[in-house]
């Protein structure tokens, strides 16, 4: 059996296929060559985003255009890019946007900024009438049901082809969502009604699948642990992290020896995410298997698998988006508004993005966690310095999923320290309001908390999922 190609290590497979009316080329001998070189230049750009590109070649007729459909259906490409190098029928594509499954970007770029009217006949206009057949394209699309998206520019449009770079990133994402496998171990926590997740919702909305945990899955490969695997862990976790003096030195070699359990928890399953929670009593191994996860929970996460606490499924979800377009994703809750600063502080005591941190995160020793069974350790910090953005998975009544998302940036301030992911985030308003208008976007209680403005790629996530995307205002003072 083929080794599956873990999701988050999956490039995407973006299909190419380009075209022109084939009537121009006996009457004007030199404009396909021409328009061959063009493709082949957007090709070479493509295949620079990381992405694996199906090239199905260069169409010049309606038959053509089924011949390329087929090959790109056989294909299973996340994106489809159809490159409009000159005036070509809607038949040409309608056959690739209708039969390949998958979304299309239709691209129109002009060989340069503008054509030399002095010197140009038809045939080397004809090079720059790539816009001539996008308003066809996108009527076409709309009567076929297919949903239209395009860029326009030329070939060395550095404008265009972020955007273009945007629309393949957000294909990597949903190919993530798609393949994943999401790990969800252990139970609710009680009393949490917006976190309860429906499992059949995620396939529904997002693709992938739920695999259901037992936490006895991790406490068998966490009794399997020898202490020689400990101490690999605590070699690792000394120089990732700062030890405060609150450390215990059992806790912390339990907490070591959970993540080894952990780790192998994830290769065994062959995870892409997980979510867990389990309250215990009294002290036993579940109850301590609970509580020592944050240690490992947190080296996974920085390793691009995300990991949750508190059975929190989507917002697990939210931290793989973001973590899929290179912002990290801290698992992250309000935790208090600050009035006079103007900041809202948000984080958790639990698993955190260490590949986000703005310093060398801390490890703080706890003798109880707020709200949950348990004691050990627990991870400090706060999320680099400069813009972030705040993404979370909403459900509504009706089951469907949404992306919310504010984009703010977070300051340097005072801090709590009690092993907390604390930082502090300037929306550009007023605190209060801020926090009224996220509580009514239909967020849950934790979202993931990820560097820079990705609202842009977060709009083509959501366009290519098929999901809405709310978006809580920032204040005019963040531009």
């Amino acid at each position: 059996m083929t080794a599956r190609v873990p999701a988050v290590a999956r490039r995407p497979r973006v299909g190419l296929v380009a075209g022109g009316l084939g009537a121009y080329w006996p009457q004007f001998p030199g404009l396909l060559p021409q328009l061959r070189r063009s493709a082949a230049r957007v090709a070479e750009r493509m295949t620079g985003f990381d992405a694996e590109v199906v090239d199905a070649g260069f169409v010049s007729d309606a038959e053509e255009g089924a011949v390329a459909a087929e090959k790109l259906r056989v294909a299973g490409c996340d994106l489809i890019v159809g490159f409009l190098t000159t005036y070509m029928t809607a038949t040409m594509l309608a056959p690739v946007a209708q039969r390949s499954g998958a979304p299309v970007l239709l691209i129109n770029l002009q060989p340069t900024e503008a054509m030399d009217h002095a010197t140009f006949d038809t045939g080397q206009w004809l090079a720059y009438c790539g816009a001539c057949p996008l308003p066809e394209m996108a009527n076409t699309f709309e009567r076929l049901g297919v949903a239209f998206r395009s860029v326009s520019g030329h070939l060395e449009d550095e404008r265009a082809w972020e955007r273009i770079g945007r629309w393949i990133r957000a294909a990597g994402v949903t190919s993530v969502l798609r393949n994943g496998r999401h790990g969800l171990m252990g139970h609710l926590y009680p009393g949490m009604y917006d976190v309860s997740t429906d499992l059949t919702m995620v396939p529904a909305n997002l693709g992938g699948h739920v695999e259901v945990l037992e936490f006895d899955d991790l406490r068998v490969r966490t009794e399997q642990v020898t202490d020689a695997d400990v101490e690999a862990k605590l070699a690792q976790a000394r120089e990732v992290f700062d030890l405060d003096e609150s450390v215990d030195p059992a806790d912390l070699a339990w907490a070591a020896r959970v993540s080894v359990g952990l780790d192998r928890l994830v290769e065994d399953f062959d995870l892409d995410s997980l979510a867990y929670y389990h309250r215990g009593l009294d002290g036993e191994t579940h109850e301590r298997l609970g509580a020592g996860m944050i240690l490992g929970s947190s080296l996974l996460t920085a390793r691009g698998i995300p990991a949750a606490g508190e059975y929190e499924l989507r917002t697990s979800l939210a931290m793989l988006i973001a973590g899929r377009l290179g912002a990290g994703g801290s698992f992250t809750e309000l935790q208090a508004l600050n009035f006079r600063d103007g900041v809202v502080e948000m984080g958790h005591d639990g698993p955190g993005h260490l590949a986000i941190s703005e310093r060398r995160p801390l490890l703080r020793g706890l003798g109880v966690y707020h709200g949950k069974r348990g004691w050990g350790v627990s991870v400090e910090f706060d999320v680099r310095r400069g813009p972030v953005t705040a993404v979370g998975l909403g459900q509504s009544r009706d089951g469907r999923y949404r992306l919310i998302a504010s984009r703010g940036t977070v300051v340097p301030g005072p801090l709590l320290r009690i092993g907390n992911t604390t930082s502090r985030v300037d929306f550009g308003r007023d605190p209060g309001e801020w926090c009224d208008d996220w509580s009514a976007s239909g967020v849950a209680h934790h979202w993931a908390l990820a560097t820079g403005d990705i609202l842009p790629e977060l709009r083509a996530v959501a366009d290519l999922a098929g999901i809405g995307l709310t978006e809580v205002p920032h204040g005019p003072g963040l531009g």
